[in-house]
């Protein structure tokens, strides 16, 4: 230990002639550690909730999408998509047409996206995992069935024990509209309820149904190699991100390749956007709590100015006197910011352990208690504002520091 840190580990610890001093630089040093400890569970209940939507999405969403890049479908018998069924390490390949159109349960009717689904439909998505009522099935081999979305099903009235049928409606894709009769231009479909799924997500809940993938291609007019998207499950042990690339290598710059969160790319821009916005406020507040260090180190070097010039009669120059200051401020930052990480991580690890704070009563929200997710990225980038804050918030008390012969 050198010089200047020997007297700054001094002056931390000693009785200063002050009792105020030393009361002054334990709130600095609990103030920095409150904060830090907050940072550590905003952001830790931050992941926790991404992981969570992220796992929701998982049970529907495929693990990779072949999408068009320019219009809304894709054919299935051109010779880049067709190489994609030779590899072998891919498990499943399943195809998607998906497109709005207009429900009708008795007198109840509304628009939603319609999606038919092949029967490989089932091995890119836990669908069965998500049936909150019914069962799945898009075609029972006589009848045409459907599965909505459990606010879809409860916003046109029905429920997977009704035996009516649901009409579907889609406007002809070619030809002229019958402005006399334009029910004449609609292309109408039905299908008889299986199932409600919920993936306690508005976009899926609240607006999709899921038919045979046939019936889709009747009801927009598609012939048998037209689909709007495949999903695409890849063989277990597969790195994702190298299939991909390859993929998109294979396709060619007419398609898109899409992992999870670039299909939920809206979604998790948001919450980037908001994790960003709430470092951004702590920190200010952070900036605030690191005021005290100022205070405290200016009332410390006033209180040491005996010190200071016997210092500087035994030799010491003044740049020496004001790192022995520096590190002193350094010294309480660093305290607070040990202090507050240790205190977040645990606050962190004992609620995603005992569940701690509920949220609600447990029964009308889908965890029972606030989810977190301690990641090591958001421990350092804590640490490093917390003391980068306190760094600045010390050099400027010791950079006034003048030495008094």
């Amino acid at each position: 230990m050198n010089f200047e840190s020997l007297i700054a580990w001094r002056y931390l610890f000693s009785k200063k002639g002050h009792n105020a001093i030393n009361i002054i630089s334990g709130i600095s040093a609990g103030a920095l550690a409150i904060v830090t400890a907050a940072m550590i569970c905003v952001l830790s209940v931050m992941n926790g909730f991404g992981s969570l939507v992220e796992q929701m999405f998982s049970e529907f969403d495929p693990v990779l999408m072949v999408v068009p890049a320019e219009g809304q479908t894709l054919r299935t018998d051109t010779m880049p998509v067709l190489s994609l069924y030779a590899r072998e390490d891919v498990e499943a390949i399943s195809a998607q047409l998906e497109q709005t159109a207009l429900i009708r349960y008795k007198d109840h009717q509304t628009p939603a996206r319609v999606m038919g689904v092949d029967s490989l439909f089932t091995r890119t998505a836990h669908i069965d995992s998500i049936i909150t009522d019914g069962y799945y099935s898009v075609w029972d081999g006589a009848f045409d069935r459907t599965v909505l979305g459990r606010g879809l099903a409860a916003e046109i009235g029905m429920n997977a024990h009704f035996t009516g049928a649901l009409h579907l409606y889609a406007p002809e894709r070619t030809g002229k509209i019958n402005m006399l009769r334009p029910d004449k231009s609609l292309r109408h479909e039905h299908a008889f309820i299986a199932g409600t799924f919920a993936v306690n997500q508005v976009g899926y809940d609240d607006q999709l149904l899921l038919v045979s993938l046939p019936l889709a291609r009747r009801l927009f007019g598609y012939d048998d190699q037209t689909v709007s998207a495949l999903r695409i499950q890849p063989k277990e042990g597969v790195k994702v991100s190298a299939l991909k690339h390859q993929i998109a290598t294979t396709l060619g710059e007419g398609f898109r390749v899409l992992d999870r969160y670039e299909q939920q790319a809206d979604f998790f821009r948001i919450l980037r956007i908001e994790k960003l916005l709430t470092v951004l406020l702590l920190v200010f507040i952070l900036l605030i709590a690191s005021f005290n260090i100022i205070g405290s180190l200016s009332m410390l070097i006033i209180d040491k100015r005996e010190d200071i010039r016997i210092l500087s009669h035994m030799g010491a120059d003044e740049p020496t006197i004001r790192r022995v200051f520096l590190l002193e401020g350094w010294l309480i930052s660093s305290l607070g910011t040990i202090i507050g990480l240790i205190s977040g991580v645990l606050l962190c690890l004992g609620q995603e352990h005992y569940s701690w704070l509920k949220l609600g009563d447990g029964t009308e929200y889908v965890i029972s208690a606030y989810p977190v997710q301690v990641q090591m990225p958001d421990v350092l980038l804590v640490a490093v504002i917390v003391l980068a804050l306190g760094f600045i918030a010390a050099y400027y008390p010791t950079k006034k520091l003048r030495v008094e012969s």
